[in-house]
Parts: C-alpha cells; structure tokens; sequence
C-alpha cells in the first residue's frame, strides 16, 4: 500500500519530547509509529492524540538497542504505507549519578547507555536508510543534548554518549547524501517526567526555578518547544546536514550569576 501522506518514525515517543513530535507531525499531514518499550498506554494515548489530528498510526514495542526492533518497525512502516520519509532518533538511556562519585557508574553502566544513544540510533538509521534512499529523499534527526557538548548531564555516561551521537550525525552526513539529511538537537533541560525522574517534586520544582533564573532566555523549554525544532529539520533545512544545534535557551553562552533566591533553590537541590 503507498501512502500520499508522508510517514515518520519516532523512536521513545510513548510520553515527552517524542510524543510532542509525533503529534506535531501527524499535524502537518504525516502517518506516524509510535515506538515504545515500557510505556504501552502513554505511547496508544499519543497514538489516539496523532489520529485525532487525521494521521494512520503504528504503536510498536521494541528497544532500540536490540537490531531486530529497528529493522522490524521499518519494515512495518514500509510494509503499511510504502515509504518512510522521516526519522527521529529520540530514545535515550541514561543512569542519574553525580560526577563526583566514580563508584557509582560502572562498566555496564556505559555499555548500556551507549546501547541506546548511539548504537541504536545508528541502527536505526540503518534501518531506515534503504527505504529513504530508493525513494530518493528523506531526512533524520537525533535529539541529542548539551551535555555532549559541555559536558555536563544526568551522568558522565550519558554526556559522553550523546558527544558520540554528535559526532555519529556528522559522519553519517558524509554517507547517506544526497537523498537523506541528518542533523541532530542538543537540548539542556527539558520540562519532562524525564527529568523528573531523577529528583524529588520538590527538588524538580527547585531546579525549574534555579535553571531558569540562570539562562539568557529565562525559561527551561517544554517538549513542544524541543519538538518545533527537531519537526524543522525534518520538514525545513533543505540545505542542512550533518549540523548539531544546540536548542538550550542560550545556556551554553554560560550562566548568568544566580540571585539570592535562585541560589536558595539551588542550594535545597544540592543537597
């Protein structure tokens, strides 16, 4: 069956940064699979919002590290709709853990990391390569993070990780030209259950605050905000590739000084 309506996948898109893009896209007219690998109900609850907006869908288990889970949702992508005309490399792995403390991140610790932000999004990409190139176009995108540009993230693991990714888009731009672009996003902090997910309530709403107060642009962005960026260069950039743009409300340009009441805040998250 061929598709008139262009076909995107987004990998991790139950909840977060992904789903805001799959509905973002099944918006703009495209059908869209909705990857997950825990997630079920979030990722059908995304998958109802994209219908709602007149796309097909594919909710798809399947974990990225593994390659036959990025071969099987390409497949299903072409064997449904007849062509894949985008990617968003969006899972992610990481393990929360301060830098300080070595012990803490083992071996496996980057293995596993890595499994995910780097070898599955190239399988990924490998996935999907061969259909993108037969039909003469398509474009990529992986979100990536600052932290593989300054360092600083969830874990060492993660933020080496995602400086591996970066240099991956850059690479896989040299090969997968003319017909296929891929570019990355390097976010800082995101307003989601991602984040939250290594904090307290009470310390998520301090960092929320402290973060903000020390951007150029006063705000930590929203996963729809993150997600206008990465559905551009699918659907514009017609003349990009290989580029990594750091969407972080200005953060890498460095942190303002921190008032007295944000360093209140970040003083509570500290501990």
């Amino acid at each position: 069956m061929s598709s008139t309506r262009k076909v995107a996948i987004i990998t991790g898109s139950a909840t977060g940064v992904g789903a805001a893009a799959a509905i973002m896209l099944a918006e703009r007219g495209c059908n869209v699979v909705i990857n997950y690998t825990r997630s079920e109900s979030e990722a059908r609850e995304t998958a109802k919002q994209c219908e709602m907006k007149g796309a097909e869908t594919l909710v798809i288990q399947g974990d990225v590290a593994e390659e036959s889970s990025c071969q099987a949702m390409a497949k299903a992508a072409n064997d449904k709709w007849g062509r894949i005309d985008y990617l968003i490399n969006n899972a992610a792995k990481t393990k929360f853990n301060p830098y300080e403390n070595l012990d803490g991140l083992t071996g496996d610790d980057f293995l596993a990391i890595y499994k995910v932000n780097v070898v599955g999004a190239y399988q990924m990409v490998r996935a999907v390569a061969p259909f993108m190139k037969k039909q003469g176009h398509g474009a990529i995108v992986n979100n990536s993070s600052i932290g593989g540009i300054t360092g600083i993230a969830s874990s060492m693991a993660y933020a080496a990780s995602k400086a591996a990714l970066n240099m991956l888009t850059q690479s896989l731009s040299l090969v997968l030209g003319p017909e296929i672009r891929i570019n990355a996003v390097a976010p800082g902090a995101i307003q989601t259950r991602w984040l939250q997910g290594g904090m307290t309530p009470e310390q998520y709403q301090a960092f929320l605050v402290n973060a903000a107060a020390m951007v150029p642009l006063q705000v930590v962005p929203t996963a729809e905000q993150i997600a206008e960026t990465l559905v551009w260069f699918l659907e514009g950039a017609s003349v990009v590739t290989g580029e990594v743009l750091m969407v972080d409300a200005g953060l890498h340009c460095g942190r303002l000084p921190p008032s007295s009441s944000a360093k209140s805040t970040w003083d509570t998250v500290k501990k």
